[in-house]
Parts: structure tokens; sequence; C-alpha cells
């Protein structure tokens, strides 16, 4: 099983749809930590993502992508939306993916086209794309937008934990009914510049104001199946049919507590502390850190393993079909992970599973790569449809 799953991932290697590490570096290494540097960004002087970083508690570097047989990675350049200058922050998180990027050569190529990531793919460098993760960052203004793609950025996603605006979260109290005419406008732009519209995070309303005006295909970066688990950041199946009828993607997250019930009340619980003890000592503290280290001792994390995972994917499959279904991990940016899946090394031990489920190799080539891949060209075309 191994050596066939080794095969597929040769031919169709993992695009991942999202992945945390660029703002766990800012937190753990940014330049402000050090005397006589500017803020903002990561020192790169002070972290070596060509090295194993799991004794760090991180989730990804270099050596383990290779081993998860990652081919695209599509890095979140996330600001938190509680900061005052959020432009400012994500253009910072931009300069850190490209200086990334531009410090392992060997091993990373920016990608801003479905052609550029084949072409890292046959270069054997992990094709990296760059993701805004909150319609926060572009702070109400399509110039900002446009500049961001012209930086590098291929997908916006409309919202974070809270609304913007113009369009309205997941997990905030509604505000504009999904999304305002300003919000309809930024679709629309979305769709003029190539740039993919990300639905992870909105409210429903929100994916179904999106999907009425866009004339790409549905992306959803990491999320998972509301009807597995019942949770706000999952797809419903009403929008799971949308999906497949815009020839789109969900790509599943391993986020435990999207996957299972018990999960997502543990979860709650982490945010209700981590809110708590980030109010009382300072994030990043002494402090915090230990009141956070105690609380999970006392409160471990409920059982959740690689098959929970593959619950999602065959759902999504089920509903919206094999060609509208892929991976968005989100590591780097969860308080815990699946069993089997500690990092972006695991992918295999996920395929594994879905193999012994019956899925074919060419089924999980699309799973991994050709779906992915498909959604970028599919949303380059719609641009130049735009563009008459």
């Amino acid at each position: 099983m191994r050596e066939r799953i080794r095969r597929v991932l040769a031919a169709a290697p993992v695009v991942d749809g999202h992945n945390d590490l660029l703002w766990e570096l800012r937190q753990r290494f940014g330049p402000a930590r050090r005397a006589g540097q500017p803020s903002g960004s990561v020192d790169f002087d002070a972290v070596d993502i060509a090295t194993d970083l799991s004794a760090a508690g991180l989730h990804t570097d270099i050596p383990r992508l290779r081993a998860g047989g990652v081919g695209a990675q599509f890095w979140s350049v996330y600001v938190s939306s509680t900061v005052g200058n959020p432009v400012t922050a994500t253009l910072e998180q931009i300069d850190a993916a490209r200086t990334m990027v531009a410090r392992y050569p060997a091993d990373l190529a920016l990608a801003t086209t479905a052609d550029e990531v084949e072409a890292a793919r046959a270069a054997g460098r992990v094709a990296c794309l760059i993701g805004i993760e909150g319609g926060h960052s572009i702070d109400s203004s399509l110039g900002a937008l446009r500049m961001m793609y012209a930086l590098g950025a291929r997908y916006l996603t409309l919202t974070h934990f809270h609304n913007t605006p113009w369009a309205d979260s997941a997990t905030d109290t509604p505000a504009v009914g999904g999304l305002s005419d300003f919000g309809r406008e930024v679709v629309r732009e979305c769709n003029r510049l190539g740039m993919l519209v990300d639905l992870s995070h909105v409210a429903d309303a929100t994916m179904h104001a999106a999907l009425d005006v866009t004339t790409a295909p549905a992306f959803f970066s990491h999320s998972s199946a509301r009807s597995v688990c019942d949770h706000v950041r999952n797809v419903p199946d009403d929008v799971l049919v949308r999906v497949r009828d815009s020839n789109g993607i969900v790509m599943v997250t391993f986020v435990p507590g999207f996957l299972r019930a018990d999960c997502r009340e543990w979860i709650d619980a982490f945010i209700e502390e981590h809110t708590r003890l980030e109010a009382e000592y300072g994030p990043g503290t002494t402090g915090y850190g230990e009141g956070m280290r105690a609380w999970r001792e006392a409160n471990p994390r409920p059982p959740c393993s690689v098959a929970d995972v593959a619950d999602h994917v065959e759902h999504v499959r089920a509903v919206a079909g094999v060609d509208h279904v892929g991976l968005g991990g989100d590591f780097d940016g969860v308080a815990a992970t699946p069993d089997g899946l500690s990092g972006v090394d695991g992918y295999p031990a996920l395929l594994e599973e879905l193999a012994r489920r019956g899925w074919s190799d060419a089924e999980l080539a699309k799973l991994t790569w050709h779906n992915a891949l498909r959604v970028l060209r599919d949303t380059e075309a719609a641009a130049r449809a735009l563009a008459g």
C-alpha cells in the first residue's frame, strides 16, 4: 500500500489549500522580537525551515513537505482581524512568503498561475501560492486588493472570525445579509483579476450571495462537511451542490473541531480559555503559555483520527462528486491535529485510508492534484473571458 501511495504522489502530488506557517513564524520569530531590527515579517536567520521543526511544535518544514508528497502549497498571509493596520501587516506577510521562497530556491518556487505550478513541479520544487485569509486585509479597498494580487496573492477569503463591513462571517452576528453591494463588487473584482474567491470562514448567506455573483468556480480553501459535523465553518449540502454545479472545489480541512462534535465542544472550550488567558496575561507571555499547558493537561483532546478526515472527504465526494474535493490541512493554524496527521508529512496516511475504502489511483490523483489545478485554470479562464 505504501508503495502504491508513493507512486500516486509521485505522479500527482498534493496541492494543499491552506497552511498558517507564516503567521506562526511571525509570532515566534518576527524581527520585532530582536533589538535594533524593524517590526513585522519573519526573521529567517532565527529559524531554518530546511530542518525538521517538529520538536519545536511546528507542523511544517521542507523535509516534511517532501515526505508528505506536497507539490503545491497555498501559504496563508493571515493577520488578525483585530490589528489596527491590516493592509500593512498583510503586506509584511506577503513579504515573508516571498522572502521564504527566495531563501530556499532549490526547494521552493513562487507560483501565480496553474502553468507556474506545473513548471515548479517539473523542476522538482514545491510550488508556493499565496492566499489572503480575511477580507479585513484589504481594508475595504479594491486598490489594496489589486496590489496584493500584483504581489502574488491568488485567493481572498472574504472574512475570518469577524465580519467585514461588506461580508458576514460564519462566526459573527450577521450584519449585511451575506454580502453588501460593495461585497459583490469585491467578488466581481476578484473574478476580473483571476483571484480565487475563498468561501471558507463565511456565513451560509455569504456563500450563496458570492455564488450568485461569481463567474469563476466555487472555492473553499479549508472547510469540511456540515452533514458529518455540524459546525458553522463547514459546508452544508445545498452549497456542496452549488460547488459541483460551478465546477468548483472544497478542500477538506483536518481541524478536529470541524471533524467531530466532541472535538467541536473541546475546541470551543480551548478558545474560551485562550481568550481568557490572553486578556489576563497577554499573548505569548509566560503566564499565558503556562496556563494553556495546564488547561490542555487537564482537558485532553477527544479521539480524532485520519478516519474522521476520510469521512468528510467521502461525504464531499458523495454530494459534490469526486471532481470537486481537495485537501486544505490548516497546519500550523490549529490547536491540535488528528492522530496520524501531526504534520505535513501525514498526507500519505490519509491516502492509504481512502485507498483501503476503495478509491482508485485516478480518484486519489484528482483529490491531490488535478481538481485544484483545474479550478486554478478555470479561474484564470474566467478572468480572460471578462477581459473580452
